[in-house]
C-alpha cells in the first residue's frame, strides 16, 4: 500500500499577500488593545515585509519590539478578536492561485499542511478556514491565561523542516512524493526535505537557489474573495466596541525574540 503524501504551504506571501499577524493591527488598535503608535509601527513593518526590503537587523528589531509589546496580553481576548474579525481581515488577502493549488492537491488525495512562523492563534483559524488538514505554527508561553512574551516553540527556518520530518514519522507521509511551497530563503530547509519544492513569489536569494536547483518558480498575484470559493461562517460583531482591557499577543507571536531558537520564516 502506498504511503500518504502532503502539500506543505508557508503562509505569508505564499497563501496570503500580507503578514497574517500584522494584518490584525488595525482591529487591535480600534479595540484599545494596542496604541496608535504601535499600530503605525506594525503598518510600517507590513510595508517593509511586502516590498521585501527588510534585512535581518530590521527583522530582529521588530521582533524585539513586538515581543516586549505582547507580554501580559490576555490569551482569550486575542483568540476571540482573531475569530471575530478573521473573515474581514484575511479573506481579501488570499491568493486565488494558492486556493486553486490546494484544491488540486486535495483532489489528488494529498493532505494540506500550513507551516508558519506566525502564531497559532492566527494560523490555526486561517488553516481551518482554508480546510487545511494540519497546522504547524509558533506557540507562545502562557502563564495564568496571559502571554509572557517568551516562546515555547518557534516554527522558523530549520525548525519547519524538523516539524515536517516529525509529521512524516508520526503520520507516515512519503516526503519524496510530497510538495512544499514558500516565498522566503529562510524556508530553504523546508523545501529541501520534500521531493517537489516550489518557490512562490520568491525573494532574491530564494530565486537564486531555486534557479540553481531547477526548482519551479510560481507567481501568485490575484487576491480572491474566499467566500466565493469556500463556505465561510457568518462573521459576528467584533470586540472592538467592547474596548476590552489588556492587549493582544498575536502581533508578538511572529516577532517573538529568538532566544530559544536559532535564526532562520
Amino acid at each position: 500500500m502506498s504511503r500518504p503524501t502532503a502539500a506543505f504551504f508557508d503562509l505569508d506571501k505564499t497563501i496570503i499577500a500580507k503578514s497574517s499577524t500584522l494584518a490584525f493591527s488595525r482591529e487591535f488598535q480600534a479595540g484599545g488593545l494596542i496604541s496608535r503608535r504601535a499600530m503605525l509601527r506594525s503598518a510600517y513593518a507590513q510595508f517593509v515585509f511586502f516590498t521585501g526590503g527588510a534585512d535581518h537587523d530590521q527583522m530582529d528589531k521588530m521582533r524585539e519590539f513586538m515581543s516586549q509589546l505582547c507580554a501580559g496580553w490576555d490569551v482569550a481576548t486575542v483568540r476571540e478578536i482573531v475569530h471575530e474579525t478573521l473573515n474581514n481581515i484575511v479573506e481579501p488577502l488570499v491568493y486565488d492561485e494558492a486556493v486553486t493549488l490546494m484544491e488540486e492537491h486535495r483532489a489528488a488525495g494529498r493532505d494540506i499542511v500550513i507551516v508558519s512562523a506566525s502564531g497559532a492563534e492566527v494560523v490555526e483559524p486561517i488553516g481551518q478556514m482554508l480546510g487545511a488538514d494540519r497546522v504547524v505554527a509558533t506557540r507562545m508561553e502562557i502563564v495564568d491565561g496571559k502571554y509572557t512574551g517568551e516562546i515555547d516553540y518557534y516554527a522558523y527556518a530549520e525548525e519547519k523542516a524538523r516539524a515536517i520530518e516529525h509529521l512524516a514519522e508520526t503520520v507516515g507521509y512519503d516526503l519524496a512524493g510530497s510538495y512544499a511551497y514558500s516565498d522566503s530563503v529562510t524556508d530553504v530547509h523546508m523545501l529541501q526535505v520534500v521531493g517537489h519544492p516550489f518557490a512562490v513569489n520568491p525573494d532574491r536569494e530564494l530565486r537564486r537557489i531555486a534557479t540553481a536547483n531547477e526548482w519551479p518558480v510560481l507567481s501568485f498575484v490575484r487576491p480572491v474573495a474566499l467566500r466565493r470559493r469556500v463556505p465561510l461562517p457568518p462573521a459576528r460583531p467584533t470586540l472592538a466596541a467592547l474596548a476590552v482591557g489588556g492587549a493582544v499577543a498575536a502581533g508578538g507571536v511572529m516577532w517573538a525574540n529568538r532566544r530559544k531558537r536559532a535564526p532562520g520564516a
